[in-house]
């Protein structure tokens, strides 16, 4: 406390809500918010996601409305993610141009659009996962050898042309999840050869197989038998995870993405440190339901909880955080 004569009181900036919030070394904004949406083909009514409490698989109306409600809340962006009513070996659903995903891309670019002229605001920029698990009928994020077997580079081709469809239907970012090797570069090469110069690459790049994607897979309706720990990254693994980002960094991605966000702090900073370009993560299903469920039973403020996670994320070194409390939190924010 005392060093030569000299009385340090750190507690002095931490007085006042004031002064707190005056000395606060980070601060959260609306704009570094994402919020994940998912639609659904043939839905006449929102379906509640009943292991994630509040969140739904819309239809396109509600998908509109939910966009709005996140552009008048300047939340930063949203991610869609497409469930199609049929499915098959290939996902051919994933790039058909009048499919699931890319219709719900043409109402997010509209919706945002729309609250863009009312209120003379930036809208949020619209992504796209790009991706083929929820498209394929055995729920793998790629095509099959006759073995089994995840074929990395058949896959690559069937991203490329998912990419183009996204941009093609409105995408601004386009945000490849499967974690096959050199999926950055084949897509890069695939939107610049079909003239979307334009079109960002946010890349997962340190993605680990998680027992916290649980709820997602009801979310998206995931036919998946077996796992992924052939192509995510094993949970033990940090080095891996920042040779991943680095790899991603090379072949030209715009953004790259920690994956969960709560359980990879460590890489998130050590991705934060080495890139150039800005850093997501992704606060997955799981670590939503979690504090959903504390905070149903009264064990936890609700409230406190959602903003102390998402703040640890951002203090670990994120510039964009995917959050299926975007809006709350920008809410908040206010």
């Amino acid at each position: 406390m005392s060093t030569s004569g000299i009385v340090y009181r750190p507690r002095r900036l931490r007085t006042t809500p004031r002064m707190r919030r005056l000395a606060a070394e980070t601060r959260l904004h609306p704009a570094d918010l994402v919020l994940p949406l998912f639609v659904k083909e043939g839905l006449d009514a929102p379906a509640p996601i009943t292991s994630m409490p509040g969140q739904v698989q819309h239809t396109e109306a509600s998908l509109r409305d939910a966009v709005a409600e996140a552009a008048r809340a300047g939340v930063g962006g949203v991610m869609l993610f497409g469930i199609p009513a049929e499915r098959d070996a290939t996902g051919s659903a994933g790039d058909d141009p009048d499919g699931i995903l890319q219709r719900g891309i043409r109402v997010a670019r509209e919706a945002a659009a729309e609250v863009e002229a009312e209120t003379g605001r930036p809208g949020p920029v619209v992504m796209a996962d790009t991706c083929l698990d929820e498209f394929t009928d055995h729920g793998h994020c790629g095509v099959l050898t006759a073995d089994g077997a995840v074929d990395n580079d058949a896959t690559l081709d069937r991203y490329a042309a998912m990419a183009v469809a996204q941009a093609r239907a409105g995408a601004e970012v386009v945000a490849p999840s499967g974690m096959m090797d050199g999926q950055v570069a084949v897509l890069r090469d695939a939107l610049d050869d079909a003239g979307f110069t334009d079109v960002s690459v946010l890349a997962y790049s340190a993605k680990y197989a998680s027992a916290f994607y649980g709820p997602f897979r009801e979310a998206v309706d995931s036919a998946l038998q077996g796992d992924r720990r052939t192509y995510q990254m094993d949970a033990a693994n940090s080095r891996e995870g920042l040779r991943e980002a680095d790899l991603d960094l090379a072949e030209g991605a715009d953004m790259v993405m920690v994956k969960p966000a709560g359980t990879s702090l460590d890489v998130l900073r050590g991705v934060a440190d080495r890139s150039d370009v800005p850093v997501a993560a992704y606060q997955v299903s799981g670590e939503y339901a979690m504090i959903e469920a504390a905070a149903a039973h009264g064990w936890i403020d609700r409230k406190g909880a959602v903003l102390e996670s998402v703040l640890a994320i951002k203090r670990a070194g994120a510039d964009v955080i995917l959050t299926y409390w975007a809006v709350d939190i920008a809410g908040w924010l206010r």
